[in-house]
């Protein structure tokens, strides 16, 4: 069964009717998986085995009479850098290839205590590293939109795979736009969360400050629904927060006039795509119309942005990527000595980009560089979070492009990687900051490529991004 035309709320009250049984659509979603996925290389892992034993003890619940849950019999995927029991989390790389998780993130266990069916880990760049799939281990992920480019990174499985049908929504993480980026590259909604909304608990570490799990989905509704399920305090978390989870659901259809939503000049300088701009141009006078106060802003300090982050990036990845030592778990390689079997270990289990994030970070962490490198960028991401609070007091939102350019080819960006670091010159910030973003569609470009539209809100003010997206999605017609 192709799921491209059917909400998750739809398919659960079809269940509920009994006019479809869930071992049938899993089943059949499997069939499809199977037709769909050699061309698009989602998915590293699957778990039909498994998924079929949820969807069979999910209709004898329903057969019973039984009261379902929200997500019951939803078809979800999983980035395979989020645990789940008894299944290899591999990253995307070499290093962790044979691991096989000992636990359930948090995040993944609501989800499925919310009657969710996870049906396989999708394909990632190695360790959340990259802005295109391309640096997998394993294999290169595919736009579903265009066979020849890139579905976005690092998330890309996850936003292939609820492009193509193969699943109804999807969990990402997002470090410096690794959800929002391939969302708009493919066309769906991704969301990425307030630092601390929801447990990074099963999460394998990139860089601990910034990283953040979050949902992507075909509609605004459903990451609402998937963020209430996920958010939440986790004692196996402690930056998880506590802070009040709204009914994102409910709120969505509340007012948004007057909402003052700024531009900020800084994002649509330099290297924005004529078509892009357009597009955002389009969508700001869409608010306009919906009744929201458009209002020029300024984040002076957004021109620091890509260098701080990959110095705070690198230096965290450094620090956690020194675990993989061949003598705990994963990938062992043997050596006369401890120094010649770490290097072996690592120089066999991590591909080119990460062995190149972790020299920058361990020089950007030595003695003589630390004050000039490390601490200097950790001072200018306190003013890039400082732009954010001044602005924060004139207007409710941000509206900004998600991207510059459309997907680009596959290959096109490999042989310069300060080329593919600037695909995420506009998500960067909102990680630097901590705050939430959400990337929805906003239209396609000449060639049907879709194009991405971000919108930024202070702290823990999901539900204000959700209904800004709500609205702009039904009135731009970007709805199933």
């Amino acid at each position: 069964m192709n799921l491209k035309g059917i909400t998750a709320e739809k398919l659960v009250a079809l269940y509920r009717n009994r006019d479809l049984s869930v071992t049938e659509v899993i089943s059949g979603l499997f069939d499809d998986i199977e037709r769909i996925d050699p061309n698009v290389r989602a998915f590293i892992t699957l778990m039909r085995d498994r998924a079929l034993k949820d969807a069979r003890s999910l209709d004898a619940r329903i057969a019973s009479g039984d009261t379902i849950e929200p997500f019951a019999g939803v078809p979800v995927a999983v980035k395979d850098n989020i645990s789940i029991r008894d299944v290899a989390t591999t990253c995307g790389s070499r290093m962790l290839e044979s691991d096989v998780a000992p636990y359930t993130a948090t995040a993944v266990e609501r989800l499925r205590g919310a009657g969710a069916i996870v049906v396989g880990k999708t394909n990632l760049d190695e360790f959340g590293m990259g802005s295109s799939t391309e640096n997998s281990a394993f294999f290169v992920t595919r736009n579903p939109h265009d066979l020849d480019r890139v579905p976005g990174g690092s998330s890309g499985g996850s936003a292939a795979s609820v492009a193509s049908g193969m699943s109804l929504a999807a969990l990402g993480s997002d470090t410096g736009g690794s959800i929002r980026q391939p969302a708009s590259f493919c066309g769906v909604v991704g969301l990425k969360p307030t630092y601390g909304r929801v447990s990074r608990y099963g999460l394998v570490a990139f860089a601990s400050s910034m990283d953040q799990i979050g949902p992507l989905s075909k509609s605004v509704r459903e990451a609402a629904m998937a963020l209430a399920v996920i958010s939440g305090l986790d004692h196996y978390d402690s930056t998880s927060s506590g802070a009040r989870i709204g009914d994102y659901v409910r709120g969505l259809d509340r007012p948004i006039k007057e909402t003052r939503i700024g531009i900020p000049k800084e994002y649509f300088a330099g290297n924005l795509d004529p078509e892009v701009r357009r597009k955002i141009e389009s969508a700001i006078g869409l608010f306009e119309g919906l009744g929201c106060a458009i209002e020029e802003i300024s984040l002076p300090h957004t021109e620091y942005a890509i260098a701080t982050y990959y110095i705070i990036a690198a230096a965290e990845a450094s620090s956690n990527l020194a675990r993989y030592d061949g003598v705990r778990y994963g990938l062992s390689e043997t050596g006369r000595n401890p120094g010649e079997m770490y290097r072996r270990t690592r120089m066999s289990g991590f591909g080119t980009e990460v062995r190149r994030r972790i020299l920058l970070g361990t020089y950007a962490l030595s003695a003589g560089y630390y004050d000039a490198y490390y601490n200097r960028a950790l001072k200018v991401r306190t003013l890039v979070l400082r732009d954010f609070q001044k602005a924060f007091e004139g207007v409710d939102a941000i509206l900004t492009p998600t991207t510059p350019t459309t997907a680009f080819r596959i290959g096109e960006k490999t042989a310069d990687p300060l080329e593919m670091y600037l695909s995420d010159v506009f998500t960067i910030t909102c990680n630097l900051a901590g705050l939430p973003g959400i990337s929805v569609p906003c239209g396609w470009n000449s060639t049907g490529l879709p194009v991405g539209m971000q919108l930024l809100a202070n702290h823990f003010q999901e539900g204000l991004l959700l209904r800004l997206a709500h609205y702009f999605e039904k009135a731009g017609g970007f709805t199933l």
